[in-house]
Order: structure tokens, then C-alpha cells, then sequence
């Protein structure tokens, strides 16, 4: 499987995460690119944020020249997912939300978000209603201080206090975990081992459902 997958933000400390996380899932044959949008914000905060960086998205997707069976978007706002898919229509199209939110829904049940800054929760609670899953969201918990890291580095700093929100979420009644944000690709497999919840990892979760529809088109 030909993956391109694009960072919506322009850190490249967190695209470098992105990558780790989706080559952890990679099976023999796969061929994953994972690159960070032509230009825009560091982070995507604001909507004018994530209107700038859907273009630079729609320019490093342009730029790419090999053959490709799907791109994975990895920021919680599926950034630019819709003028993707108009553009490469016959490309399968996943956002790292789109794809965590529909393992959150076949597990069932109440769940949580997780994330790095308080500054982002609004932003991805309304993410999960638009995906239909709001009166399932216990809570979007995160860290009491804005966000004052590097955007690469908050899963490290931050690794405490994301593993202690883990807990009380699922303490709360949630039945998974979301960790909300790319700068938090790869931290679920981190956090799992002590959890008493299954943790969701969007950009691994894109991942599989990219290769189950490579699979089910295949067999039809």
C-alpha cells in the first residue's frame, strides 16, 4: 500500500512523529511518504489558520510525483479533507479525526479526548459532533497550562500529565481514548499499557482503514 501522508502543519519535529507512528503499522510492501504542508502555520489554532494551511496542504499533494493509493490528512481538523477530494477524486481520501472517531464508534459507548493545550478542546469537541458523536464525548481534557512547547515536543514533556488525563477520563466512564492532535502521533501505544481503556491513535487508525477499503474494493 502507497500511502502519502500529509502533516496540515508545517512543524517538522511533528511530521517526523506522524511518520513513526503510521511506519509502526506498516506491513511488508507498504510504501509510506509523510511530509509536512508547503507552507502555513506551525500549529493550526484558528480557522484562518487551517484556511491557510488547506492550501499549502492541496501544494505539498501536488508536488508529490509517484503513484499513490491513499492520503492520510494528519491534523484533528482533517484539514482541507473536502478540496482534497474534489481535487484527486480518485484517490481515497482519510483524516486522522474521520478515521479516530470511527474506531471510537465501533468500540461504542462513551469516550474521551486527550490533547496537549487547552486552547484546542473547543475546536475538537465541535470536531466530534460534526462527526456525530457528541452526545458520546465525556470530556476533551488537556493541560491546564496554554501551550508554551514546541509542538513536537509536548508528548514528551507532557507524557505525565496526558497519561494522568488518560486515567481519569476512563475513571469518568469513557469506554476509549482519542489522543487529539498530531503532535500526539504515536503516544497512544505509550499510554496503552496503562490504561485500563483502549487509546486511539488517529494517524494509526487512518492507517487500517485505508488498507480495509484497499481490501474490500479489491475484493469486489
Amino acid at each position: 500500500m502507497r500511502l502519502l501522508i500529509v502533516n496540515p502543519n508545517t512543524s517538522a519535529g511533528v511530521t517526523s512523529r506522524i511518520d513513526a507512528a503510521a511506519q509502526a503499522v506498516a506491513m511488508p510492501g507498504d510504501r509510506f511518504v509523510t511530509v509536512s504542508a508547503a507552507f502555513g502555520p506551525a500549529l493550526i489554532v484558528t480557522e484562518p489558520d487551517a484556511q491557510e494551511a488547506t492550501k499549502g496542504v492541496l501544494a505539498a499533494i501536488s508536488r508529490h510525483r509517484e503513484p499513490i493509493d491513499g492520503i492520510v490528512l494528519a491534523s484533528f481538523g482533517d484539514t482541507g479533507a473536502a478540496q482534497v477530494r474534489a481535487a484527486w477524486p480518485d484517490v481515497p481520501v482519510m483524516g486522522i479525526a474521520e478515521a479516530a472517531f470511527a474506531d471510537a464508534a465501533q468500540i461504542g459507548g462513551p469516550f474521551a479526548i486527550v490533547t496537549f493545550a487547552p486552547e484546542v478542546t473547543a475546536s475538537l469537541a465541535a470536531r466530534a459532533t460534526m462527526h456525530g458523536l457528541g452526545e458520546s464525548l465525556v470530556r476533551v481534557a488537556a493541560p491546564t497550562e496554554p501551550l508554551r512547547h514546541d509542538p513536537a515536543e509536548v508528548a514528551d514533556l507532557l507524557f505525565g500529565q496526558l497519561r494522568a488525563l488518560c486515567d481519569d477520563c476512563a475513571g469518568q466512564g469513557a469506554r476509549s481514548i482519542v489522543m487529539g492532535g498530531g503532535p500526539l502521533a504515536g503516544l497512544a501505544s505509550r499510554i496503552a499499557p496503562h490504561c485500563p481503556v483502549p487509546v486511539i491513535d488517529g494517524t494509526q487508525s487512518a492507517v487500517s482503514r485505508l488498507r480495509l477499503g484497499m481490501v474490500a474494493r479489491s475484493a469486489v
